[in-house]
């Protein structure tokens, strides 16, 4: 059984329905303003405890925290999370180019920083893989390592002072970017880093950290490369090397591998039974710690350790500022990068979730944790995404968890840091390699990628390759252009389409997608899907033109048909006046048209413009020039589903001089009843629409 419903309602015009339906305008709206300025800037006990929640998150969640349901959950995930802190601080401080004690350092300032500023329950913050590498790729060009270098020397100790101040200065200038985007609501800037952009620059980087770790799992001590092509630099710098491979090192690396990489894949695939993943990376550390502190092998095959990790907590030091002109370029890239990576992560866990984060909070978080960090020596830090996964796997709930991971690092810090001196470097390096499981993985998602968007897809691979071949942060500018290149492209061309009308409905769809529906006779209706300014006029003026069969030809000889029928009126004027005879043949321009014209021409243009998000001047100027070459051929223009900015500028810019104001009205099917009833002449202004 069908339904129907029949509306009778007046035509109703833009004009005609803010008379009825719109609001009034202010006629006081500076009054208003310093109203609401005067509301921002009131000062009271209420407003100062509502900035303090919104600013400091933690006394806004705190307050309501569930102990019962929420705390054991929170000290599982909390410290599963702190013993893989250990590891990976400190095997991702050789991707930075600093020592392994400012990796646990890196690991514990910013955990405890974002427990309190931080709106994403489930993200844990530290040293990221991908961040750590774009520092570490600053501390070489800036401090590279020298030739010849004695490890026990004050030589060493100053250059590794010398590595973490610019590490650190990387920190704390990245801090102020993100203070200074919070304080100007940047946020919604992490949109320019789309999800094809995020995956395929993390999958390329993996590769870079891939290669990077080669010379350390194979015991050779080679200068590490940077700028473009460093990764087949090192490529073919490892291959013309591997002769001096370290035997001792190749073979703690593979065991290494052999056990890391299955138990990471149990660690996966039975996530939903394991209560918590097992901590296979802190019980390589300390089985390898142990046998190489038993056999000597730094001294008996030369194998090389992490050395001295000193025990106590750090005193604070100024990073060096003097390098802030030199990294300035690097540090914008790594900011961009490490705030993309960490409001994505927070926004896939909030939606899985079911509460929401708040970007530019986000920036004030990671911008505190960066900028105080940066005084204890810690180098840039992001939301990582191998330890967010296992915080929610593990049974996290809130970010009090990040209290109890930044004990278990405080712990060793304090206490069991001396132990791993004889750590061997390839341990740390294979830990490295395999926390990348993840990123390396997302080439799955590429055939679900082709399939739903071929020009995702095709940012996908244009950033990846760029990163890949070029560097970390110039392949990622490439991907961001590339991809915004392609929005541009895809308004420059939106789709222009002529709707028709289903039968006995008010409803309209394009008659190539809709072959039943059908135009309205002498009524010509388009619509543009997109906006129309300065990049895309040309081609919807193509369209237009194409479409209505307004040749430039066809307009020169309606002109030539309008400046004969002036001469003849002129003419006819004459006769009448001098013989008191009237000529006939020709009593109006609009009968010479309708004379001229066959019944099936076009005698109405309707523009549907509900898919025109915005017209700039360009865009504007553009309707003008239409409606006056439509006006030279004698067809009328409408428009209809005109949207407030849209009307706002085409009426500002001067259309209403060229076109009639009562003729832009609230829906297609509006203005064509006005067309038909302005062609029949019918006694009301009343329409029927039967659905």
């Amino acid at each position: 059984m069908s339904a129907s419903v029949a509306v009778y309602r007046d035509i109703y015009t833009e004009d005609r329905f803010k008379q009825a339906y719109g609001s009034e305008e202010s006629t006081n709206g500076s009054l208003r303003l310093r109203e609401k300025l005067a509301g921002r800037c009131r000062c009271s006990k209420r407003a100062f405890l509502h900035l303090l929640r919104e600013r400091v998150p933690i006394f806004n969640w705190l307050p309501r925290y569930r102990l019962k349901k929420w705390l054991l959950g929170d000290t599982i995930g909390g410290l599963t999370v702190g013993i893989l802190h250990i590891p990976q601080g400190m095997a991702f401080a050789l991707l930075t180019s600093v020592a392994p004690i400012f990796g646990l350092y890196t690991s514990f300032f910013p955990v405890v920083l974002y427990m309190f500023f931080g709106t994403g329950r489930h993200v844990s913050t530290g040293t990221f893989a991908v961040v750590s590498l774009m520092t570490g790729s600053v501390v070489e060009q800036l401090v590279p390592t020298p030739l010849q270098l004695n490890s026990s020397s004050s030589e060493a100790a100053d250059f590794e002072a010398q590595r973490i101040g610019v590490a650190s200065a990387v920190a704390l200038l990245s801090g102020i970017i993100m203070l200074c985007m919070c304080g100007l609501q940047l946020g919604f800037l992490s949109t320019y880093l789309s999800e094809p952009i995020v995956k395929a620059f993390t999958s390329a980087a993996a590769f870079h950290v891939t290669i990077s770790q080669l010379q350390s799992m194979l015991g050779l001590r080679l200068p590490r490369h940077t700028g473009t092509f460093s990764l087949f630099k090192t490529v073919a710098s490892v291959m013309e090397n591997l002769p001096h491979t370290n035997m001792a090192e190749l073979l703690i690396s593979m065991v290494c591998l052999a056990v890391l990489v299955p138990v990471k894949e149990i660690n996966m695939r039975y996530r939903q039974r394991l209560r918590t993943p097992i901590p296979v990376e802190i019980l390589t550390v300390i089985v390898a710690t142990g046998v190489a502190y038993a056999s000597s092998l730094d001294s008996s095959y030369n194998i090389e350790i992490v050395g001295h990790i000193p025990a106590g907590f750090p005193k604070p030091r100024m990073p060096a500022l003097h390098t802030f002109p030199d990294i300035a370029g690097d540090t914008v890239a790594i900011t961009f990068v490490g705030y993309a990576v960490s409001v994505s992560l927070a926004m896939i866990y909030a939606d899985k979730h079911g509460y929401s984060i708040h970007p530019n909070q986000e920036l004030l978080a990671h911008g505190i944790s960066n900028t105080i960090s940066s005084f204890f020596n810690c180098f840039p830090s992001s939301a990582t995404l191998a330890t967010t996964n296992i915080l929610e796997s593990a049974g996290g709930y809130t970010q009090l968890s990040g209290l109890f991971t930044s004990l278990v690092v405080l712990i060793v810090l304090l206490l069991i840091g001396p132990l791993f001196y004889f750590l061997p470097k390839a341990v740390l390096a294979c830990i490295n390699v395999t926390s990348l499981r993840q990123m390396f993985l997302q080439f799955q998602d590429l055939p679900e990628l082709w399939r739903i968007s071929k020009i995702d897809f095709l940012v996908w691979l244009v950033t990846w390759l760029s990163v890949v071949v070029l560097n970390v942060d110039l392949g990622l500018a490439i991907g961001v252009v590339f991809s915004m290149m392609t929005v541009i492209c895809r308004t420059q061309r939106a789709g222009c389409s002529v709707l028709g009308r289903a039968s006995n409905t008010e409803i309209y769809r394009p008659l190539e997608n809709h072959s039943k529906c059908y135009e309205v006779p002498g009524v010509k209706i388009l619509t543009y899907n997109g906006p129309i300014y300065y990049g895309n006029r040309s081609f919807f003026r193509e369209e237009m033109s194409r479409l209505l069969g307004l040749t430039p030809e066809k307009i020169r000889s309606w002109e030539k048909a309008r400046k004969a029928l002036e001469k003849r009126e002129r003419e006819a004027t004459i006769n009448t006046v001098e013989r008191g005879i009237a000529n006939t043949s020709f009593n109006s321009e609009n009968e010479f048209f309708k004379s001229e014209t066959p019944e099936s021409d076009v005698q109405a243009v309707l523009i549907d413009c509900s898919s025109v998000t915005f017209v700039d001047v360009a865009g504007a100027r553009l309707f003008t020039q239409m409606c006056i070459e439509c006006q030279k051929v004698g067809v009328h223009v409408y428009l209809a589903n005109c949207n407030e900015s849209v009307l706002k500028i085409l009426t500002s810019s001067g259309l209403m001089n060229y076109m009639n104001p009562q003729h832009i009205f609230v829906t297609v099917h509006d203005a064509v009843m006005y067309i038909q009833q302005q062609k029949e002449k019918p006694p009301e202004n009343t329409m029927t629409v039967w659905v």
